[in-house]
């Protein structure tokens, strides 16, 4: 399973405008609805329930929130690139700008470590970071993601 199978283009979010890591979720919340069919406000609720147990800001301005549903079909992922970075109680103190957001059936444990896994290793790369930081567009940001992981990636 690559970035192409749970990143689609209408789910990637482009100078994302959001005061705090609520309104950031809630907005990725709502593309996220799109994709899975499920409400918002549902999926906002699983992903303010998850980070009350600890922050998904992982450091070097990323986040990386993520939270289980029950009869979802498939992991999906938004990815945002914020206009301005939010605090997110990231374990290195610093703002977020950089979120990908990853749902999974409550039932895909295996596959949903595997997909995080995979979101970490793209968001722990430097040079990934920067170009995904470089990017001038959703659908730039959209091509650095899913090509990024890909051997013969530039």
């Amino acid at each position: 399973m690559g970035f192409d199978d749970i990143l689609k283009p209408e789910s990637v979010i482009f100078n994302l405008k959001a005061r705090c890591k609520r309104e950031a979720l809630e907005v990725m919340a709502e593309s996220a609805a799109k994709q899975v069919g499920r409400p918002a406000s549902e999926i906002t609720d699983v992903l303010l329930e998850r980070e009350q147990l600890g922050s998904t800001g992982v450091g070097d301005g990323v986040a990386i929130p993520h939270g289980k549903i029950d009869n979802l079909h498939k992991i999906t992922g938004v990815l945002a690139l914020l206009k301005e970075p939010v605090s997110f109680d990231a374990l290195d103190d610093q703002p977020v700008d950089l979120i990908f957001l990853l749902l999974a059936p409550a039932n895909a444990t295996a596959a949903h470590l595997k997909a995080l896994a995979r979101v970490s290793r793209l968001l722990r790369d430097t040079g990934a970071r920067a170009a995904l930081r470089g990017a001038d567009s959703a659908e730039s940001l959209f091509a650095l993601a899913t090509s990024a992981e890909k051997p013969d990636a530039a």
